[in-house]
């Protein structure tokens, strides 16, 4: 069995990339990305953490996420939200697709791929680098031309708070440096 570690930094900064089962296309549906929500802000009443960016795609989402002072508890933070999500989606007439017995053995259903990947955001330039990253990702993958063009995503929230032009990268600007991921290096943890 691999040995995962995660790193543990009080009150640290970090990237996520969460991946849907498979790769299935959960979130082009609006009710999903109304559960995801929902989900998200039911952890942070019981678990409180900053979300200063987030990009949902139809099968997977990035965030980056600051956590209080002391605090660890990213992994926790996100089994509850998939945990809840998934509770949701199932009772709301969502599938499950099929996993090994084994799988099931371990309480594994078929919505969430089983880990995710994280990293430590190290530094302004580091922060910098994702966050572009994350309002960026929309385009990359094709879905639109322009981040603005793509709804769900803290790029909207940054325009309004005067970070971001609203054409940015919409071929006025140079697309974004990308930071090693699990789509462009290695797999998640």
């Amino acid at each position: 069995m691999s040995n995962y570690r995660r790193a543990e930094i009080p009150g640290g900064t970090f990237f996520f990339t969460v991946v849907t089962h498979r790769r299935r296309k959960l979130f082009h549906l609006p009710e999903n990305r109304t559960l995801l929500g929902h989900a998200i802000r039911q952890c942070q009443q019981d678990w409180p953490f900053e979300i200063n960016a987030i990009v949902l795609l139809p099968d997977h989402l990035h965030a980056i996420w600051s956590l209080p002072p002391g605090d660890t508890q990213y992994s926790g933070r996100w089994s509850v939200i998939k945990k809840t999500f998934t509770t949701s989606f199932l009772a709301n007439g969502g599938e499950d697709w099929k996993v090994s017995k084994g799988k099931r053995n371990d309480n594994r259903r078929g919505v969430w791929q089983r880990r995710f990947w994280e990293h430590l955001l190290e530094d302004e330039d580091d922060y910098e680098t994702h966050f572009d990253y994350i309002h960026f990702n929309p385009v990359k993958h094709q879905l639109v031309r322009c981040p603005s063009d793509w709804e769900a995503s803290s790029f909207h929230r940054w325009v309004n708070a005067g970070v971001y032009s609203p054409d940015w990268a919409c071929g006025k600007y140079p697309q974004p440096k990308l930071p090693v991921t699990k789509e462009n290096y290695g797999e998640p943890s």
